[in-house]
């Protein structure tokens, strides 16, 4: 009887608990469903178990839509590019940045700003970072600072490494065979 009276009232419980749909989409929007939030996030970026990259960002937003997820960084990011031995090659930030995930993209915008340990620093609203392609490059206005020049031109397109570079409609101060000239496009 004891048995009975007990598997009888676990019956009456899981019967009564039945969720309506929408009841359910009363308390949560779409758009808190369609996205993930995180505060204070670093992200390490590793090939063949050697750190490549890290972001670091106040706050990460993930768009989750099937078709076209995306990261939002709304206040900006920092990354930092690492070598084979550990060591950080260079920088890379921005006060706003989106990746689009299927696309392997990241798309920087406002204070745009790339370092390098060779006293580099290029300088622009926008860059465009195609991971797949493993190249950077904007049609915005660049200024890229070097330790005895300074270059300014519209548009810039580069290696991931920054290694390789070219700006197109270069104005600025250049060395030229040991002599600094001045250059207009």
């Amino acid at each position: 009887m004891k048995y009975f009276f007990s598997i009888s009232v676990c019956l009456l419980i899981f019967a009564a608990c039945e969720n309506d749909i929408n009841e359910v989409n009363q308390f949560f929007s779409k758009e808190e469903t369609s996205v993930e939030t995180a505060k204070g996030i670093e992200m390490l970026y590793s090939d063949s178990s050697i750190l490549r990259m890290r972001i670091a960002s106040p706050i990460l937003i993930r768009h989750l839509d099937n078709r076209q997820p995306w990261q939002e960084f709304p206040d900006g990011f920092t990354v930092d590019f690492f070598d084979e031995n550990g060591k950080v090659t260079g920088s890379l930030s921005a006060k706003y940045a989106t990746r689009q995930e299927n696309e392997n993209k990241f798309i920087t915008r406002d204070s745009v700003v790339w370092e390098s340990l060779k006293g580099e620093r290029l300088e622009s609203e926008e860059l465009i970072w195609d991971e797949a392609a493993d190249k950077v490059h904007t049609d915005k206005f660049v200024i890229l600072r070097r330790p005895s020049e300074i270059v300014y031109g519209h548009g810039f397109e580069a290696n991931q490494e920054f290694t390789r570079w070219t700006i197109r409609a270069i104005e600025g101060r250049l060395k030229a065979n040991g002599l600094t000239r001045d250059f207009k496009n």
